[in-house]
């Protein structure tokens, strides 16, 4: 049997599964994703990441390394800010005289380098914020910062684009919302025609916010990069915060910062968890030895 090797890394709790493909393709199923996901019977996570060699090493454009990201469901989606920090502390590690790293995405090309301040951090360029209807994307023209969307106790989202469609909605009292309960309707409700990340955030302080994000394909996680992003941008569109805000997640705290230039810089903590191989054929749920 042909085995891959993979690392489980995370980023405050939102945990993956990175396999380095550069050198021997690897071929990703959706039932492959969904059986490897499961906490009980594969390696658990909440996304699979695969690096590929850069398709236009010699171009203008041209990236380190591409990436593709599986959600738990099996889902391919263009972006996460997490699990970009955990690529970034792993090959930046690896070519120590590296400052910077391009990861092309989904979501197009993204720059991420360390955290000088914090050496255990790391820094993702996670490109503008989209707050257009058409670059949600939503189903109609509609008002982004004020969503036609009420669920429960849940009304008025901000709607944004950070690599994946967000909803961001504010409440008086995080810890009083069933996001569980809410989160799976709200995600596929007919206004994301792509379906939709769902954040319920809280202010808490000056510029800094408690997060909670259901994410299309994976469900309720300790932590969510481009959702953090996603809630910074809302808050200061609703004059709550500067463009300097303190993300607090389930997992722990994200820097996020929204520049002038539209793009949105986050930075947090990366760690390795524990390295392993498993059979190949795996990743399409042919066998299960």
């Amino acid at each position: 049997m042909i085995m891959r090797e993979f690392i489980k890394m995370h980023g405050l709790g939102n945990d993956f599964v990175i396999v380095d493909a550069r050198e021997s393709p690897l071929v990703v199923s959706a039932a492959g994703t969904r059986y490897l996901s499961d906490r009980r019977t594969g390696i658990g996570f909440d996304q699979l990441i695969a690096l590929d060699a850069p398709t236009k090493p010699n171009a203008e454009d041209n990236a380190d390394v591409d990436v593709r990201i599986f959600n738990a469901d099996g889902s391919e989606v263009t972006a996460c800010g997490n699990a970009m920090r955990c690529v970034a502390h792993l090959l930046l590690n690896k070519n120590a005289s590296d400052a910077r790293l391009r990861i092309r995405t989904g979501a197009g090309l993204l720059e991420a380098w360390r955290d000088t301040e914090t050496p255990i951090n790391y820094a993702v360029d996670m490109g503008p914020a989209r707050d257009t209807w058409q670059d949600i994307p939503l189903a109609r023209n509609c008002d982004t910062g004020h969503l036609p969307l009420t669920l429960g106790p849940l009304s008025d989202p901000v709607g944004v684009n950070i690599g994946n469609p967000h909803a961001v909605f504010f409440v008086d009292d995080i810890t009083a919302i069933p996001i569980e309960t809410l989160g799976p309707a709200l995600e596929c409700d007919p206004l994301f025609p792509e379906r939709a990340n769902i954040g319920i955030a809280q202010l808490t302080g000056d510029n800094q916010l408690q997060l909670r994000v259901w994410e299309r394909g994976t469900g309720l996680t300790l932590a969510c990069g481009s959702g953090a992003c996603a809630a910074a941008v809302a808050a200061h569109r609703r004059d709550l915060t500067g463009r300097n805000v303190q993300v607090d997640v389930d997992g722990g705290t994200l820097n996020i910062e929204w520049r002038v230039d539209n793009h949105v810089v986050m930075s947090g903590p990366a760690e390795e968890s524990f390295r392993g191989a498993v059979g190949e054929t795996a990743f399409l749920a042919a066998t299960h030895g």
